[in-house]
């Protein structure tokens, strides 16, 4: 297929790899020219060392040549920016085309995940355009991907024959794809578990244990499918490989940067200092805002997540949130 991937972050240049190495043409548009120009002497990322990319891979700096008589487009720009970066894409797009979102948050504006910011968007600059989405989630650090260590990873759509049509894009010996109708379940799933990796890395910050941990990751489960129900997703999505599965790998690798965030942040940093040393964005401090909302919303008790927020942004101390979390009411885990 002919592939335009918006975004050249560790993530995006991982499947552009990957979807290169399974004979696909691929081309990779960067909002920031200074990318494309490394990219393209080096063919190397600074963020994802001993990685080096074919020479097959097309690197451009115009948004037309990126979209222009692609079958498959892939988003993978921070979550604040899918908006502006579909408004920008929108008017070369060809009729047809499946646009596959591997970006995870929640606008909190308006409390849309990606794929439906990117309707929404499509609706006000293009209405004519006829088109699929796909979401794209899943256990898949762009360091391991982009090395070829295997995993899985699930392709969402509400039509299950593109659903399988972007699975076999993607599948080769190391990612094995599934497939999944649930597209909110999934996207809900890609920006919750951030702050649930959050709270796991203030966990470490502090000192406590594995217990402790543990603990987080179940019960963060626990919150992540209640406020999904709530708005009507499907249960066995957060138990699969967008929920349980992703919630594992950035609550307990060396790689999630949400959890080395939320380390320092245990340690004593301000979130601005944290993320100044981690220097790549952190996407569950932007999925924040959104989840608080959601939860209010849908009147859904999300208490590990009220947590994180009152930690990073009404600056809570981490011991005292710890004891507040610890000295709740006792709940019948069954309800819960």
């Amino acid at each position: 297929m002919n592939i335009g991937v918006l975004g050249a972050g560790t993530w995006g240049m991982a499947l552009s790899a990957l979807l290169s190495k399974n004979g696909h043409n691929v081309t990779v548009w960067s909002a920031l020219p200074h990318e494309i120009d490394y990219l393209t002497e080096t063919k190397t990322h600074p963020n994802l060392p001993g990685t080096v990319f074919s020479d097959e891979i097309h690197y451009t700096k115009s948004i037309e040549e990126a979209c222009r008589d692609k079958e498959l487009m892939l988003f993978v720009v921070a979550s604040q920016f899918i908006r502006s970066t579909t408004a920008l894409a929108a008017p070369y797009l060809s009729n047809g085309v499946i646009l596959v979102n591997a970006s995870k948050g929640i606008e909190s504006s308006t409390l849309k995940t990606m794929t439906e910011v990117m309707a929404d968007e499509l609706f006000l600059v293009r209405d004519d355009l006829n088109y699929k989405l796909v979401a794209l989630s899943g256990p898949t650090h762009a360091e391991e991907v982009a090395m070829g260590m295997p995993t899985s990873i699930v392709s969402a759509c509400e039509d299950e024959e593109v659903s399988l049509l972007v699975a076999k894009v993607f599948l080769n010996s190391c990612m094995r794809v599934y497939t999944n109708t649930d597209v909110m379940g999934v996207e809900l799933c890609g920006a919750l578990k951030n702050i649930i990796s959050l709270a796991a890395g203030i966990n470490r910050g502090m000192g406590l244990g594995d217990n402790t941990k543990a603990m987080l990751m179940t019960r963060g489960i626990s919150e992540m499918t209640r406020i999904g129900l709530a708005m009507g997703c499907r249960r066995r999505t957060f138990m699969g490989l967008a929920g349980i599965g992703d919630l594992i790998v950035t609550c307990t690798s060396v790689h999630s940067r949400n959890n080395r965030c939320g380390e320092l942040i245990g340690k004593g940093m301000t979130y601005n200092e944290a993320a100044a040393e981690i220097g790549m964005v952190v996407e569950g401090y932007h999925a924040l805002e959104a989840a608080v909302a959601l939860s209010k919303k849908y009147d859904v008790e999300m208490p590990i997540t009220a947590a994180v927020y009152d930690i990073i942004k009404n600056g809570k101390a981490p011991k005292d949130a710890m004891y507040d979390l610890m000295t709740r009411d006792i709940k019948n885990e069954l309800d819960t």
